[in-house]
């Protein structure tokens, strides 16, 4: 909730997914970890999907069957158990039939093709965000705008399968927020439509900005720019693993054989919250020091960055040059969202110069509960550490509309949920 001063909110800007809220009545929330031990691409992703999935039911049927959703023919999607240098995996492939139509497509085109789509919800935002980070960047790369871009591979059906598949695949498994590992991208050279380029890939570059990459030794092209939209347009954090219960594995293979190590991408999924301890994310913290702006457009600047997707924004009250008063501006984001917060940061406010730098952050394992008070329902926001709740505060809306309803004050109403709330032996 923006405002909230708990630094923990979703990610909210275009292109980009809010995750989802936690299972209600305390269940905790299904969480999954990509480790990009030997990078990440869109197949990877989709057969590591599908590997962890082999226990609940989603098998490459069941995902054919999904994806008949979309429409679109002239090709066979086919997933197979291989062994790539040494480990048991899953590798997915899809093949275009003989004489397929392979049509050239701009954003538009696969917007259309989602949206008439038979596809949840979920799914259509999550892919649209997936292209559309896609397009951006590209668009960034070329010096054109997003809906001139020319999809060239991108807008083939194995990427849209890819996509779209991954997404789907996401949400049969339950996944309800994703964290990802710092990103290899490999070295050398790429050979792409417009010839011979270095690793990573100008699209990839543009699309890991604000992302923290691991050291590699590996040559070649680890991370492709598929692979890096679905992470970064999904992910809610990059780095070290959050506190869960595991409950399932699965690894995606690579087409190549990597020369030092396995060319695999790792999925782990399981429970946060109950007995899982802490979470753990890294985000980014940019400071700007402003002496020339006005209380008003300092709240302006509070909603743009909250717009664009800032987790927490505050200020305070600094002495500056010749010891005139001024504000320093704290904004706390997730690192993939650089680029948007320093073009509010620049556009909205005088500021010269913007710092930035990444932080560590262990958040207690958060979920929801509703509790009945003689004024109507309110949720509960329970922090929990080890499984053992630590911090619980009413929700505020929820506290505000009883208040009104009921005419009771709301420090009253407030005071009734938290009662409620311990009533049940959870304080």
């Amino acid at each position: 909730m923006p405002g909230s001063g708990d630094g923990a909110g979703g990610m909210g800007s275009p292109g980009r997914i809010t995750p989802a809220a936690p299972d209600v009545a305390g269940m905790p929330m299904r969480i999954a970890y990509f480790d990009c031990f030997s990078g990440a691409s869109g197949d990877m992703i989709l057969a590591a999907c599908l590997d962890a999935g082999a226990q609940l039911g989603l098998d490459v049927e069941a995902l054919r069957g999904r994806l008949a959703g979309l429409g679109v023919g002239g090709y066979r999607l086919e997933a197979s158990r291989i062994r790539k240098q040494g480990f048991a995996a899953t590798q997915v492939t899809v093949e275009l039939e003989p004489g397929a139509p392979r049509p050239h497509r701009h954003l538009r085109h696969i917007r259309e093709i989602i949206d008439r789509a038979a596809l949840s919800d979920r799914v259509r935002r999550e892919a649209v965000a997936v292209f559309t980070r896609l397009a951006e960047a590209e668009a960034r790369v070329h010096g054109t705008e997003p809906e001139r871009v020319h999809f060239h591979e991108v807008g083939a059906i194995d990427a849209i399968v890819d996509i779209v598949g991954a997404c789907i695949a996401m949400e049969m498994l339950g996944i309800e927020r994703v964290y990802c590992s710092p990103i290899p991208v490999g070295s050398g050279t790429v050979r792409c439509d417009h010839g011979l380029m270095p690793v990573p890939a100008p699209a990839t570059a543009e699309l890991l900005r604000g992302v923290p990459l691991a050291a590699c030794e590996e040559s070649g092209e680890l991370t492709t720019p598929t692979g890096a939209a679905i992470l970064t347009a999904l992910a809610s954090g990059f780095g070290p693993m959050p506190a869960m219960v595991l409950e399932q594995t699965g690894v995606g293979a690579g087409r190549r054989d990597g020369q030092t190590r396995a060319n695999i991408l790792r999925l782990l999924v399981g429970r946060a919250g109950e007995g899982a301890g802490e979470e753990a994310d890294e985000i980014l913290v940019l400071e700007a020091n402003l002496d020339d702006v006005t209380g008003e457009v300092i709240g302006h600047v509070y909603d743009r960055l909250f717009a664009a997707g800032a987790l927490d924004v505050f200020t305070s009250p600094i002495y500056m040059k010749k010891n005139r008063p001024g504000t320093l501006l704290t904004v706390l984001a997730p690192p993939a969202l650089r680029d948007e917060i320093e073009a509010v940061l620049f556009a909205e406010t005088t500021t010269f110069g913007v710092r930035s730098c990444l932080a560590g952050r262990r958040k207690l394992a958060r979920s929801i509960e509703t509790v009945q008070t003689p004024v109507g329902p309110v949720r509960i926001k329970v922090g929990r550490r080890g499984g053992e709740p630590v911090s619980a505060s009413p929700e505020f809306e929820d506290c505000r509309a009883a208040a009104e309803r009921s005419g009771r004050p709301l420090r009253e109403v407030m005071a009734l949920a938290m009662e409620a709330w311990r009533a049940r032996g959870q304080g």
